[in-house]
């Protein structure tokens, strides 16, 4: 069974490579949008272990309201199976203080810069807040939000 990672991304480019990347090394299965409505019914639905999500998204909305990566992730924090949903934010325009300001303004659990060079500490690192999310969820004696194994 495979897990799924929700990749949030808007460049064509970029996307496939982070498939490819989270398919052949990680063994994951991916669903790339970047439909902040979508995102958010699968978020409800249980469906991503993790999401990986664009900073500067470009044409997303939700209800019709443009977001970018940081907003979105406030609003999957709202939803019961987004509260420990792994989160990590991707930057192709990290700054110094970046990655601390998205990941508290958002509420991520994690920040990484674009290009990804490599990839085997990449994969490690989703993993591991995938396993993060799960023990959490079995210490409050519940299922981690969304943490839903795929066939």
């Amino acid at each position: 069974m495979k897990e799924l990672i929700l990749v949030v991304e808007d460049d064509a480019a970029n996307a496939i490579l982070l498939e490819a990347i989270l398919t052949s090394i990680g063994g994951f299965e991916v669903e790339t949008t970047d439909d902040g409505d979508r995102i958010l019914t699968a978020i409800d639905e249980g469906r991503p272990a993790a999401v990986l999500m664009d900073v500067s998204l470009t044409g997303t909305f939700v209800g019709g309201t443009k977001v970018d990566g940081p907003e979105l992730t406030r609003r999957i924090r709202t939803r019961p199976r987004g509260a420990r949903l792994p989160v990590i934010l991707l930057s192709a325009h990290a700054m110094r203080g970046d990655p601390e300001r998205f990941l508290f303004e958002s509420g991520a659990n994690d920040y990484l810069t674009k290009p990804i060079l490599d990839h085997d500490e990449f994969i490690r690192r989703i993993r591991r807040q995938i396993e993060s999310s799960r023990a959490a969820g079995d210490e409050a004696g519940t299922e981690a939000g969304g943490s839903v194994p795929r066939e």
